[in-house]
Parts: C-alpha cells; sequence; structure tokens
C-alpha cells in the first residue's frame, strides 16, 4: 500500500517526538551519573524507547551527548541574545544584567553536563572545537548588544572594545558557576554573578537590585 500524503509528516513528527524524549531521558540520567558512565541501556530505559528508537535517532551515545550539548548551548545563547535585546538603543546595564542572569542561571544539572562535556572536550581536539564554537557564540552575542549600545553607554577602559567585555563576561559566569557546582547555593551566584556584572560593565557605582 502506498503511503498517504500525510504519513511522511506523521513519521517526522514521531522521529521530532522520540529524539527529543530520547535527549529529556540523556539529560537526567548524564546530570544524575555522568558523562562516561551512562549506557546506551540506560538512556532508554530513561526515555522508555527500545535500542531500535536510539539507534534510529543516534549512531553512538556520544553523537547523543554531542546533540544534547548543542541543543542547550544554543538555547541559553539566544536566551541571552533576547535578554540583552529588550534595552532600545540605550542599555540599562543593571536591568540586562538582571535579565541576563535569570536567563544563564542557574541549573545545576546543565552546569554537570556542561563541565562532563569540557573535560571531554580538554581531551579530544574535534570536541574541543565544538565547545569553542558555542563559547564564541555567546560572546559574539554579548558584544554585539554591547557594540550596538555603545554610542549611549560607556564601557570601562579597562576591558578595551566590546570583544573584551564580552570576554569578561563569560569569565565571570564560568567563575561563578564552577562555585555553584560545589556549594550548590543557587541565589549566592545570582547575586554574586549580578555584582560581578555590574562592576564589569559600568563603573562599580550603581549596585544591582
Amino acid at each position: 500500500m502506498e503511503p498517504t500524503e500525510g504519513t511522511p509528516r506523521r513519521v517526522t513528527r514521531r522521529r521530532v517526538r522520540t529524539r527529543a524524549r530520547l535527549l529529556d531521558a540523556a539529560f537526567a540520567v548524564f546530570a544524575a551519573k555522568g558523562f562516561g558512565r551512562v549506557s546506551i541501556e540506560e538512556v532508554c530505559e530513561a526515555a522508555s524507547f527500545s535500542r531500535g528508537a536510539f539507534y534510529s535517532n543516534f549512531a553512538t551515545l556520544d553523537e547523543l551527548f554531542f546533540a544534547l550539548y548543542r541543543d542547550r548551548a544554543d538555547l541559553i545563547a539566544a536566551q541571552v541574545a533576547d535578554a540583552l535585546a529588550q534595552d532600545g538603543p540605550d542599555l540599562d546595564v543593571p536591568a540586562a544584567v538582571d535579565r541576563v542572569t535569570e536567563a544563564l542561571l542557574l541549573d545545576v544539572d546543565w552546569l554537570l553536563v556542561k563541565t562532563d562535556f569540557l573535560v571531554h572536550a580538554a581531551r579530544d581536539p574535534a570536541v574541543a572545537r565544538t565547545l569553542l564554537d558555542h563559547r564564541a557564540r555567546l560572546r559574539e552575542a554579548v558584544a554585539d548588544r554591547l557594540l550596538r549600545a555603545r554610542g549611549h553607554t560607556a564601557l570601562p577602559a579597562v576591558l578595551g572594545d566590546a570583544e573584551g567585555a564580552a570576554h569578561a563576561v563569560v569569565a565571570a559566569y564560568d567563575g561563578v558557576t564552577t562555585q555553584l557546582l560545589l556549594d550548590r547555593d543557587v541565589e549566592a551566584a545570582r547575586t554574586w554573578l549580578k555584582q560581578l556584572l555590574t562592576a564589569l560593565l559600568t563603573d562599580g557605582s550603581r549596585t544591582p537590585s
């Protein structure tokens, strides 16, 4: 029997849902056990799928892990860009910092998965390029917003240009979230990141809310 006109679309939607469920299940399992300690069977069990469903979407567990990282990292980069785009040509730095910290933080499970990916990337140059590409996109989102506001909002001269400021923003995030992984104090991490970013991007005279 020939497929009807709507059949391919239904199959495509089902495959998209299957992939999404596998990624969600993998996220929970990786966060709980760590990459390298997880089997395909465990991901399938968490998603309530067979190995066949897994292999129809991913060739290996590594491929799933990379897809998971890219999906989550791209989402965060988009959230940062959206948070920074809400002001007009002027940039209300404390308000923008509030929005960015809410967008970036504070999901400890994501930080655990991201740290696993960082360790994996440190030992594999090809994987490192994937991570570097994401970090570059995140910095570009920040730098682009700072460039568009430079006629209205001055950056501290010590940071150099908008790209230098973007590097500083990402470095501050890295430092704060490393501490968060150890003490699990979400509110302290949010407050500290707001203070750091406000001090970095202004003369330090404005206090974050």
